[in-house]
């Protein structure tokens, strides 16, 4: 039964996750915590992991919450259904796309999608931010050094588009992050 849990709810991620996985990120929330796979403080870290190591987040939290609630084959189905999809369209796409890249009516679509997919990046966002610094919406409970390392972050990284042309390196931002809330929250 979990095993077909699993390829449900990570195959309704894999079609309706759009513009990737900070667009995904609300998606995965919903079903993850409707099924009970797991808690909604350690999705928050599974997806600080996810976005501070390599591969997607997608596939990240697919396998490993396939593997913790159905062992290895919970782990195959379950990047398996989060992949297929996107491989599927893509391919389609492919086959489409060299007719339709032309036509403006596709072209509106594919701005107005990328208007969405940012609104939705934002938002997402935002809540991390809000829900790690304060703890939510609801209870209200200040994690004054996540605060600090939050406004340090921002600091830090608008500072240097004052400096560098591109401004700091997104992937540099992740490493003293990860490095500070190592000092911050321990080991």
């Amino acid at each position: 039964m979990i095993l077909l849990e699993l390829l449900a709810g990570f195959l309704e991620i894999g079609c309706f996750s759009f513009g990737g996985a900070y667009g995904a990120i609300p998606l995965i929330r919903e079903v993850v915590l409707s099924y009970g796979w797991i808690e909604e403080e350690k999705l928050s870290y599974m997806i600080a992991v996810s976005e501070s190591t390599p591969g997607p987040i997608m596939v990240n939290l697919a396998t490993y919450i396939g593997s913790t609630t159905g062992g290895v084959p919970g782990a195959v189905i379950a990047t398996v259904a989060v992949i297929l999809p996107a491989f599927l369209i893509v391919m389609v796409l492919m086959l489409l796309l060299r007719k339709l890249i032309k036509n403006g009516v596709f072209q509106s679509m594919l701005s107005a999608l990328k208007a969405c997919v940012t609104g939705i990046v934002l938002a997402t966002g935002v809540y991390l931010i809000i829900t790690n610094c304060i703890g939510g919406f609801t209870v209200v409970s200040a994690d004054i050094p996540a605060i600090i390392l939050t406004v340090a972050l921002c600091v830090l990284y608008f500072g240097s588009k004052k400096i560098i042309k591109n401004g700091m390196s997104p992937i540099l931002l992740i490493c003293i992050a990860g490095i500070a809330g190592v000092f911050i929250y321990g080991w």
